[in-house]
């Protein structure tokens, strides 16, 4: 996972790259023998330091021997997501707002050239949402290597302000920006080091190990056999993050009041049996408000909310999330601003469909966020919201990819036809297209 800045630091940061060599003198970074390497800080504002980071020795770092390539699409490795993880949801709180993250394997393999061979790699779809609209996407990807380790082949990224990409700021591949990165050793254990992006000039990141064989809690219970590690960025902030098996990173400490972590992993949480009928009434109290956020509906969401959490066991982070989420949409909707009623009615909606990847096929959790992202294209499309409502184009074609596999090809069809059109409105700013083109996605789904 990458380290988020502020959208203002990310737009100074497009600008600004990372110098090796040796530091200039009076650096306040510790004696350059610390590491071979020079990697100066560049700061959250994206200005270029003469500090060099305070790197790990080099004979600590296990990611030095050059990785062989065998059976790179079977990753086993336990402490790393993509080797069971279909989708993992983090929660939590960045720069002040609501932060919510898909994390979803998808089928896609990429062929990426290391050092001259053809490495197939798994590929995984990062979506990041800053206050319940869409921040970040990366499509990662990664192999394993003969010997146990996973490597980060690279990601294309894009950052969006107010629904449109402002810049690809961190985006890089091994062989063309730099070397593949190891992101998980084989069998990592305490003062272990490896560095998970290391492109200088584009990316840097390195990682110490502080202890293995942990048991921590996790969104239904402890967890045994995780990782404790601390992560050296390129501005000098270091992150403390928690990795576990079936999840991967299951909580990541940023520096001040920041802090995401895993609200529940599929297929790790998931729970035999249909979904209970307590969390079916709450589903359909939630899509009653989403089209319309009266008092009334907005009381039923809370009744069927207190119902479900009687019956039924909900992680701790997604109660904190619907608990606040449902507090704002209460507020905004007794002040009557419409903007923040829209907001807030999505971020309720999308906790609601979280809940149900303990219990419903992951596709079905999927066709239903098409659904949920086609409502509310309809409320921004009816507010004339163009920001809004390119952010909703993007958020359902993310969704789509993950989910037109399931669908049959006449529907799917409809589908790509009327996200066609939808996104050519949003492209536009052409909000009356837009609400056509939505009615006839949502009649399609």
């Amino acid at each position: 996972m990458r380290t988020r800045y502020p959208a203002a630091a990310v737009s100074a940061a497009l600008a600004a790259t990372l110098a090796t060599g040796a530091c200039t003198a009076g650096a306040a970074s510790g004696p350059p023998s610390a590491s071979t390497d020079c990697v100066r800080v560049v700061e959250e504002n994206g200005k270029k330091t003469d500090e060099c980071l305070p790197l790990a020795p080099e004979q600590k770092r296990v990611d030095l021997a050059k990785p062989v390539f065998s059976r790179p699409t079977e990753i086993t490795n336990p402490l790393h997501a993509s080797s069971r993880i279909q989708q993992v949801i983090y929660d939590g709180h960045v720069d002040g707002k609501p932060f919510r993250t898909e994390l979803t394997l998808l089928p896609d393999i990429k062929t990426i050239t290391v050092d001259g061979e053809q490495v197939r790699a798994r590929t995984l779809q990062y979506v990041s949402f800053s206050d319940g609209r869409v921040q970040e996407v990366a499509t990662d990807w990664f192999a394993q290597a003969d010997d146990g380790s996973v490597w980060y082949l690279g990601e294309d990224v894009f950052n969006y302000e107010n629904g449109v990409v402002e810049n690809t700021s961190g985006t890089w591949r091994a062989g063309k920006s730099g070397p593949a990165a190891m992101i998980m050793p084989k069998a990592p254990k305490a003062g272990d080091v490896y560095r998970p992006e290391n492109s200088p000039g584009t990316v840097f990141e390195e990682v110490t190990v502080q202890a293995v064989g942990q048991t921590v809690p996790g969104p239904y219970g402890p967890v045994e056999g995780a990782m404790r590690t601390t992560e050296i960025n390129l501005d000098g902030t270091r992150e403390n993050k928690v990795v576990a098996p079936g999840y991967g990173e299951l909580t990541i400490d940023e520096p001040g009041p920041d802090l995401e972590a895993i609200s529940l992993a599929v297929p790790t949480d998931v729970a035999p049996g249909p979904a209970p009928a307590e969390l079916t009434a709450l589903s359909a109290a939630v899509r009653a408000a989403h089209a319309e956020a009266t008092d009334a509906a907005v009381a039923k969401v809370r009744a069927a909310w207190d119902a479900y959490r009687a019956a039924d066991r909900v992680p701790p982070l997604l109660v904190q999330q619907m608990d606040r989420d449902l507090d704002s949409l209460t507020a905004a909707v007794k002040a009557r601003d419409a903007a923040l009623v829209r907001g807030a009615v999505l971020r309720v909606a999308q906790n609601d469909l979280d809940l149900h990847l303990r219990h419903d096929p992951l596709a079905a959790v999927e066709a239903a966020r098409m659904a949920l992202w086609a409502r509310q294209a309809t409320l921004d499309g009816a507010a004339r919201d163009t920001g809004a409502i390119a952010g909703d184009a993007t958020s359902l074609e993310l969704t789509w990819d993950r989910v037109k596999d399931h669908m049959d090809p006449d529907r799917a069809a409809r589908i790509d036809a009327a996200l066609k059109a939808l996104r050519e409105a949003a492209d536009r700013k052409d909000a009356t297209a837009a609400q056509q083109a939505t009615a006839r996605l949502a009649s399609a789904l």
